[in-house]
């Protein structure tokens, strides 16, 4: 199959928040459709949307009570098929939530099963006469439930919830359930969508004395979707969310390749969840070495040739701390949520912008690295310009505001007669992350802001494959305020400067393999002196990042360490 997806830029998209097409103070697919050409100019690939299906939203569209239908918020399948069209016929591709795991409560499947014992759909949810059953399996929303068991009165049973009590998990063990789910991912598919994120992959199935997550039968029916997508809808794909330490998530990728009939493929993309809370860790301490470190550890893992990582810097849910330590979980508290409303669960619900103080430096250095570390990078609607947060909003929803477009009344999110208290969610209004000062078209308007910069570096990484398709080495430092990583394809060389510290920073690595290599930045164009058989003096500004390329074709690797 076409590997579109290793060189593609993702963009998360909260339908609801992006733009509203019918006044109604909501978000929808006739608004995102009129809003594709900002995508293309943007320079991204393909579109993440959250979840469109039919719900009562307790858990912002992750409840799902009908996988067929589109929730009238959103508009109608009408609209969907008419947006896909559109984003197709600009060359974007989109995939959607797909949520595995679990339903609503108001899902016709399970009020037939806690209806009657007797009905087919009983065995489509887990249920129990006793709350002690996987026991050692953990609460994620451990701010909000105290068990993953919740008694159903009219059920006369306890059913088994791993996120809200409010989404029953289903029964992976029934048959029919399983078909079921293929029958969704056709439905979609034949529509024309590019494939899938998959919703909270490790939960599927349940089994007593385990932690109920990464289990083989979990795996076994992951690859079973893998392979109904590949029999019948080449092309498309699937990316992992698997909050999970990189050993745990290697086997989602699976061991095969599709196209050679070996091994067992499952899926092509994976988010990289440790990694990013150690690009804040080392931001706050300007050192490399947490980065570094989880990169190697990853790096050892060996995916497969046809897969790929899935880096990020922020999404729709809380900066998730669950795999730091607990000292740096603190650490990280007290240095990016010292209110205590910042914090939720095992994490932070902060935006880009505020955890970086608004600082232009720090933002740039943020999107430099996530754009050039292994992996295909996924962006946050409204990251690209700065978008604030309210911490004051229930749950991760201060995370979710309208997307800020103008200055004008409802900043271009909804029309201008529409009343504000008329909109879904309050705008962002506060002196510093303000839509009068913060949108879209400030942004444009000025060649140098956020967002061109953010535009420039998107159209510089996909003019050059190496960054995500070759081979990634760290440059051996020993200023370990400065992250350098080398990337090598096809005899190509380019070599990234990241300055974590608020210092300037000299370097001095000897790049001896590349003497005679004419040095040129990729991001402005500036020459550099040529490589010498002397260590490469160099100098970075606080917070200043350089990605440079070497035109040397004999270039093999990094280089010894340096002062």
């Amino acid at each position: 199959m076409p590997l579109w997806f290793k060189d593609a830029i993702f963009y998360e998209v909260y339908i609801r928040a992006f733009a509203d097409g019918n006044g109604d103070g909501h978000g929808d697919f006739r608004g995102l459709t009129a809003k594709l050409d900002y995508f293309k100019e943007l320079g991204v690939d393909c579109l993440w949307l959250q979840p469109m299906y039919a719900s009562p939203l307790k858990d912002d569209g992750y409840d799902i009570s009908d996988y067929y239908r589109i929730h009238p918020d959103y508009g109608t399948l009408d609209d969907f098929k008419t947006f896909l069209a559109e984003a197709h016929a600009r060359g974007l591709r989109v995939i959607a939530d797909l949520v595995l795991n679990h339903t609503s409560d108001q899902h016709p499947w399970f009020q037939a099963a806690r209806a009657s014992r007797a009905s087919p759909y009983r065995d489509y949810y887990v249920w129990s006469d006793t709350d002690q059953k996987y026991k050692d399996a953990r609460i994620i929303f451990l701010d909000i439930e105290k068990s993953n068991w919740a008694w159903d009165e009219l059920a006369g049973q306890y059913y088994w919830h791993r996120f809200y009590a409010c989404q029953p998990d289903l029964n992976y063990d029934h048959p029919a359930v399983r078909r079921e789910m293929l029958n969704v991912i056709r439905f979609w598919l034949d529509l024309g969508l590019d494939g899938f994120r998959a919703d909270a992959a490790p939960y599927l199935f349940e089994r007593e004395g385990t932690n109920c997550e990464n289990l083989p039968e979990t795996h076994a029916y992951l690859k079973e979707i893998r392979r109904f997508m590949d029999d019948h809808y080449p092309g498309r794909i699937l990316l992992a969310e698997a909050n999970q330490w990189p050993l745990d998530v290697r086997p989602y990728f699976g061991d095969g390749d599709p196209s050679t009939g070996s091994g067992q493929a499952e899926f092509h993309m994976a988010f990289h969840f440790p990694v990013m809370p150690r690009i804040f860790m080392a931001l706050a301490q300007a050192d490399r070495t947490k980065i570094v470190e989880t990169l190697r550890a990853t790096g050892r893992l060996s995916i497969p040739e046809n897969c790929q990582w899935g880096p990020f810097l922020r999404n729709h849910d809380e900066l998730t701390l669950e795999m730091v330590t607990p000292e740096e979980r603190e650490f990280m508290w007290r240095t990016y949520a010292p209110e205590p409303r910042m914090r939720l669960n095992l994490g932070i619900r902060r935006r880009l912008a505020p955890l970086l103080d608004g600082d232009r430096r720090k933002l740039e250095l943020a999107f430099a690295i996530l754009l050039s570390l292994p992996g295909s990078p996924i962006l946050y609607y409204g990251d690209e310009i700065g978008m604030g947060d309210n911490i004051w909003l229930d749950d991760r929803d201060g995370l979710r505001t309208p997307m800020q477009w103008d200055a004008g009344p409802n900043a271009g999110f909804s029309g201008r007669d529409v009343p504000s208290e008329r909109l879904y969610a309050p705008l962002i209004d506060d002196e510093r992350y303000g839509y009068r000062r913060v949108n879209v078209a400030i942004e444009r308007a000025d060649p140098n802001s956020l967002w061109h910069t953010v535009r420039r570096m998107i159209a510089v990484r996909k003019q050059n494959r190496a960054f995500g398709r070759g081979r990634h080495e760290f440059l051996p430092l020993k200023n370990r305020a400065v992250l350098a990583i080398v990337h090598t394809y096809n005899g190509e060389t380019f070599l990234t400067l990241n300055n974590l510290s608020p210092s300037p920073q000299r370097l001095s690595p000897t790049l001896r393999q590349w003497k005679g290599a004419r040095v040129r930045g990729l991001l402005t164009g500036r020459e550099f002196p040529p490589v010498t058989g002397k260590p490469y003096a160099l100098t970075l500004q606080p917070y200043e990042y350089f990605w440079l390329k070497l035109d040397r074709p004999t270039s093999t690797g990094p280089g010894a360490a340096s002062s």
